[in-house]
């Protein structure tokens, strides 16, 4: 954890973009209005405090007429007009009401604009994909704040907007309420002499020394809560992670019949979860231990201290209620801290884990400009040029390699599993941030197809249109490309929304994204053994298809399969051996028969 300025500034530059942004306007107008809601609180608070005053001095004097007026309407006297507890309980009910409505929607709102904000970021200049690159590579879980990005958006950003108002406003009200009940115990305390010594207005005194022993005890007991608080939140976020990845891999897990290590992988990150709860539990309840004792001791320490004064004659009870009651406003409003300590540690864990995010989003999107090039290409072609090629780790793939590919001439490329066919295919596509040279590509489109392909939430048709919209193609076109790529038995549940990632086999989802190529039409296809889940037949089936259907669309294919060979002009290997950088070769094309299965 990191120091108490720095907290405070990555909590200031998180909160403040929100209220100089476009909404600034209605955003402070209604901070504005929740802050006079709140302190109009505390002002009815002070005027309680001398209706109490007036009502404990009707019951001891025995005014039945004073206490029915208190109650009912209003009291006039020497001291000036006090309303009855009926209008000014319909008063502070209001205010409370609208306080809280008005809160909470400026929470939303709030929480709104920072969750576009940060997706916005995130998502620009493929940050998410560098940041995971970074993850995978660390091995570090959350040590750079890139864990559990859905959970630091969906949970962290909510449990921020909320704490940074509620603790806001709770401090400034306590500020407000404490220098307006300072002068009514001062004016009530009277003097005391100690050792010789008067000592004007003693009670608050008393309080201020109350609540700094308080404080002091509170921090020292409560500070390991911050580090637990921040833990919590990734072991919960980890433990959830791995449940969703059980969900999204239900059959393959079924096949294996890994149910007990699966079990047991759970089961492991579940007790991380328990073990630190465990650890909060232990602080919390000596915490709470202290802030019981400390309350319970409060409530009756100002009424022992100013009984002397009430037992001379000196004041009535009516008085002796009001000094109890502005002594334990003025001591809870030093104590602030106190009550808010478990609070405060989560809403600085909260804003460790945003403010970590933040910075590596930031550092993921400077560095996207860094390493390989993305230019257009001068005439028409696919190149590389003096292209490095790297791991995350910094083990080289390819080293100063140049490489034309040529617009209707299609490649096969092939090598050994791991080689780094897939991450040459991610640097043309200008997503691979390790490495240097340049990429020139075509204004035309490319469409890349990974082996796994993405299957987005919706309906089958959202799913066939993706990256485009589903208006994009009309559904007759959409009919048309299930139909040729062998998905005609899905077209009657096209517009059902189901999870088709579980529903639909490896095969079929190979199937669906080649329909995807069928409907974008790209002026380039790269297929990243994109039909390997298929048989052999189907493999050649949906490349013959491919071939008659995009005449003007060049293939370049990653794969393993003497069959695709047939269907392509060039041969390409990519040869690397012994942990050296490898080396790109064309062979021209062999026979089938002749190439490695």
């Amino acid at each position: 954890m990191r120091g108490l300025g720095s907290f405070l500034k990555d909590a200031w530059r998180l909160a403040v973009p929100y209220y100089k942004s476009e909404e600034k306007w209605r955003a402070r107008f209604l901070l504005l209005v929740i802050i006079a809601l709140n302190l109009s609180l505390v002002g009815m608070s002070v005027i309680l405090s001398y209706w109490h005053r007036e009502f404990y001095n009707s019951l001891q004097n025995k005014d039945w007429n004073s206490f029915l007026q208190l109650l009912f309407s209003w009291r006039s006297n020497e001291g000036g007009f006090m309303p009855g507890f009926v209008g000014l309980a319909v008063v502070y009910i209001l205010i409370a009401i609208h306080r809280t409505y008005l809160n909470q929607l400026l929470q939303i709102r709030w929480r709104t604009w920072m969750t576009g904000r940060f997706l916005d970021e995130w998502l620009a200049d493929r940050a998410y994909y560098r940041i995971s690159l970074a993850t995978a590579q660390s091995g570090e879980h959350g040590a750079t704040g890139t864990d559990n990005p859905d959970q630091r958006i969906a949970d962290d950003l909510q449990e921020f907007v909320q704490s940074t108002l509620s603790l806001g406003l709770g401090l400034l009200s306590n500020i407000v309420s404490l220098f307006s009940f300072v002068g009514i115990l001062w004016g009530l305390s009277g003097a005391m002499t100690v050792f010789g010594v008067n000592i004007p207005g003693y009670m608050v005194w008393v309080a201020l020394a109350y609540a700094i022993l308080g404080t002091w005890l509170t921090h020292l007991v409560g500070r390991p809560l911050v580090g637990l608080n921040f833990r919590q939140q990734r072991v919960e976020a980890d433990f959830r992670y791995a449940l969703v990845r059980l969900r999204e891999n239900m059959e393959g897990i079924a096949l294996y019949g890994g149910e007990g290590q699966e079990k047991g992988h759970l089961l492991h990150r579940f007790g991380a979860v328990i073990g630190n709860f465990r650890a909060i539990m232990i602080r919390t309840k000596y915490l709470n231990s202290l802030i019981a004792g400390y309350g319970q001791v409060a409530s009756v320490f100002p009424i022992v201290v100013a009984a002397p004064r009430y037992f001379a004659g000196q004041m009535q009870l009516g008085d002796l209620m009001q000094t109890a009651g502005a002594f334990s406003r003025v001591q809870d409003a030093m104590s602030w801290f106190v009550e808010a300590y478990s609070s405060l540690a989560a809403w600085r864990a909260t804003t460790e884990r945003l403010s970590t995010f933040h910075q590596a989003i930031v550092l993921a999107r400077a560095a996207s400009g860094q390493g390989l090039f993305v230019e257009d290409s001068p005439d028409g072609t696919i190149s590389l040029r003096d292209m490095t090629l790297a791991l995350p780790s910094g083990t080289e793939l390819l080293k100063d390699t140049d490489l034309t590919l040529r617009p209707g001439h299609s490649v096969l490329i092939v090598g050994r599993s791991g080689s780094g066919k897939s991450t040459l295919f991610r640097a043309i596509a200008g997503i691979w941030p390790f490495g240097h040279g340049k990429v020139e590509r075509p204004a035309g489109t490319c469409l890349f197809l990974p082996q796994r392909p993405y299957i987005p939430l919706g309906d089958l048709r959202h799913a066939v249109s993706y990256p485009a919209p589903v208006e994009a193609y009309a559904r007759e076109e959409v009919t048309a490309a299930l139909q040729a790529v062998g998905l005609q038995g899905l077209i009657p549940q096209m517009d059902v929304d189901l999870p088709w990632a579980q529903r639909l086999s490896g095969g079929e989802q190979q199937r669906l994204a080649v329909a995807r190529a069928l409907l974008a039409k790209p002026d380039w296809l790269f297929l990243d053994e994109a039909t390997a889940g298929l048989d052999t037949e189907g493999e050649a089936e949906i490349y013959d298809m491919l071939k008659r259907s995009l005449p003007d669309t060049t293939i370049v294919s990653i794969a393993h399969r003497p069959t695709v060979a047939a269907f392509h002009d060039e041969r390409l290997v990519f040869d690397r051996r012994d942990g050296q950088p490898g080396v790109l070769r064309s062979e021209g094309m062999l026979a089938p028969a002749n190439l490695p299965a």
